[in-house]
């Protein structure tokens, strides 16, 4: 196929803002970024492989090249030995990977360990929990591989009002007293003595583990590491049908068909409806916006009281994230539309300048340098999946994070890795709650969207009143 007969195919390659997954399976062909911070950071792109421009055969096809997609590639190669292939719909990371906070926590999921000994029991929720510190070592080991601006200076999980401090209090004993953490309670002026002046904190819980990165020279890293041991990264070539016939994959690109005896799926919040019927209606994808404001000044910097890089959330439900970046600017971001549509409504952007007024009021008005939006994958029970879900098709997925990937999505492309080569045989570690049974559906997929339009009216009226 010519260069230009694939360009009519591909159509428009521009930014699009109001990308829906739920309304559109297709996230693009070959678009362009979003225009993060991130994206005019990151500096030059790794090579890749170019489009998918005629039909072949593949082991190990991995469609996705966020965090997940791209450690799953790089353990394959590195330690199973395995060159996959990645089919990347638009470019290099383009979706998450290059949109989200870079709060890389020591979490899997959205609940928190309180959470899964109600759930599994203590006796599990201990086994998973050093399964997800096996899994911070893991990040931890690839952002000192690879330049991504990490500072390793824990999580402060701040109560945005009084009534929250007992909750977070009951957490630090559960941390401590069953998990063995060195977390504990902070008073106000203990944030604002070691941290910054953020207003609204009444207290906040210390969690001693917690690495914030730029995800997206992160994963360029992990793209760099991953292609000089032989993968294959085709970028323009989302995956617009696919077959098994016989036992093998046919995935149908713009430019050819890709046929594939194994297939792992890593799209996250972009996994679209009509991708595979294992997936459909197993993620809720949720919006999430942020911005990054110009550089404070010295005089800022004296006012606000920021004495540190380590990243911050609240108690909210729809939580605010935030922080000090290298180079002095402040990045916030909490979840705001709940369709593509009216992604582009001033209203949300509004939430995230109005809460940097409150948290820090001396930077009220701050000029705004960088806003953008993306979607996260929460799934119907706040936890993650990686796993084979049907034992007769070689297919894996690992979707589902609900926000908390940054960090586990480098040890769940570990895990991944050993799947597809058969080594989850017979081993323990397998039989925990993330790497069981699939992802749950839920009998209201169809209209989740009124429902989540309803959600977040009382998780307003909740969290601030």
């Amino acid at each position: 196929m010519t260069a230009a007969a694939f360009a009519g195919l591909t159509g428009d390659t521009g930014y699009d803002p109001k990308h829906d997954p739920l309304v559109t399976s297709v996230p693009g062909t070959g678009r362009d970024y979003a225009p993060t911070y991130w994206v005019a950071t990151a500096g030059t792109p790794p090579e890749d492989d170019g489009a998918v421009t005629s039909d072949f055969d593949a082991d190990v096809v991995i469609i996705g090249s966020g965090a997940t997609g791209i450690a799953t590639a790089l353990f394959l190669a590195r330690e199973q030995g395995v060159q996959a292939v990645v089919l990347e719909a638009n470019k290099a990371s383009w979706g998450c990977s290059s949109r989200s906070g870079g709060q890389g926590q020591n979490a899997s999921g959205r609940m928190k360990r309180s959470g899964w000994i109600k759930r599994w029991g203590l006796e599990t929720a201990k086994k998973l929990d050093a399964e997800v510190r096996d899994g911070f070592e893991t990040f931890r080991m690839l952002t000192k591989e690879f330049d991504c601006d990490a500072h390793d200076g824990g999580h402060l999980y701040v109560a945005h009002r009084k009534s929250m401090l007992a909750y977070l209090s009951n957490e630090t004993q559960v941390m401590r007293e069953h998990f063995g953490y060195d977390a504990r309670m902070l008073t106000p002026e203990e944030i604002r003595e070691n941290y910054c002046d953020e207003r609204e904190a009444a207290g906040a819980l210390l969690e001693p583990d917690g690495i914030g990165i730029h995800p997206l020279k992160y994963t360029f890293g992990a793209i760099r590491a991953a292609r000089a041991l032989g993968v294959k990264l085709h970028t323009a070539s989302p995956v617009q049908g696919w077959e098994t016939i016989g036992g093998v994959h046919h995935l149908r690109t713009p430019g050819g068909t890709v046929r594939a005896r194994r297939v792992v799926v890593c799209t996250g919040g972009y996994t679209g409806q009509e991708l595979h019927p294992s997936l459909k209606n197993k993620v809720m994808p949720i919006l999430s916006n942020s911005i990054v404001t110009r550089p404070l000044t010295a005089a800022e910097l004296e006012a606000t009281k920021f004495k540190s890089l380590t990243f911050l959330t609240d108690t909210r439900t729809l939580r605010f994230y935030y922080r000090l970046l290298k180079g002095n600017r402040l990045q916030i971001g909490s979840r705001s539309s709940v369709s593509g549509a009216d992604a582009e409504h001033p209203e949300h952007l509004k939430l995230l300048t109005d809460a940097i007024a409150r948290k820090f009021p001396p930077l009220t008005g701050i000029d705004i340098d960088y806003s953008w939006w993306g979607w996260v994958d929460v799934s119907h029970d706040a936890m993650p999946r990686f796993v084979q879900p049907d034992p007769s098709q070689t297919i894996w997925y690992g979707v589902g994070y609900g926000g908390n990937g940054v960090s586990y999505s480098a040890h769940a492309g570990k895990r991944l890795a050993e799947r597809v080569v058969g080594k989850d045989r017979g081993r323990e570690v397998f039989e925990l709650p993330i790497y069981k049974g699939e992802l749950p559906g839920h009998w209201a997929a169809p209209f989740r969207r009124l429902g989540q339009a309803m959600a977040y009216k009382w998780y307003w009226l909740r969290d601030e009143l």
